[in-house]
């Protein structure tokens, strides 16, 4: 079972382009390597592939939602250690319990404010780093 992990690889899944983009803008001016997937279905592929430290996942996407995504992703013995955070539109208390339920490590919810994405992503590669 392979289990390394790109050390500084992030993996976007969001099929709103704008959001996407954006988000991997801002990540790649931070240091990061940055791969974007439009879907469930792409983003499973390059998951598997590229095997990130972290993901960006929106829930509400064609093909495949975010929450069934997750759900693939923490089953799977070699991509359950993934880092996964719910960055979303569905800001209901109920969407975030769901997220955590299928597996989901942290939930926010858009629009998103780029410094404080930026510092908690920051955060998550620190402490994997001492783990």
């Amino acid at each position: 079972m392979n289990q390394d992990f790109s050390e500084n690889m992030i993996v976007v899944v969001d099929d709103e382009p704008n959001i996407r983009e954006t988000a991997a803008f801002i990540l790649e001016m931070e240091g990061f390597s940055v791969v974007k997937a439009c879907n469930g279905e792409e983003g499973l592929e390059y998951i598997r592939q590229f095997k990130p430290k972290l993901i960006l996942l929106d829930v509400m996407m064609p093909k495949m939602d975010g929450y069934t995504l997750c759900h693939l992703i923490k089953h799977d013995p070699e991509l359950s250690k993934i880092f996964v955070v719910m960055l979303t539109a569905k800001g209901q208390k109920v969407d975030e319990q769901k997220a955590h339920e299928m597996g989901a490590d942290a939930y926010m919810t858009k629009p998103f404010d780029a410094e404080e994405v930026v510092w908690y992503l920051r955060k998550v590669f620190d402490e994997t780093k001492t783990n």
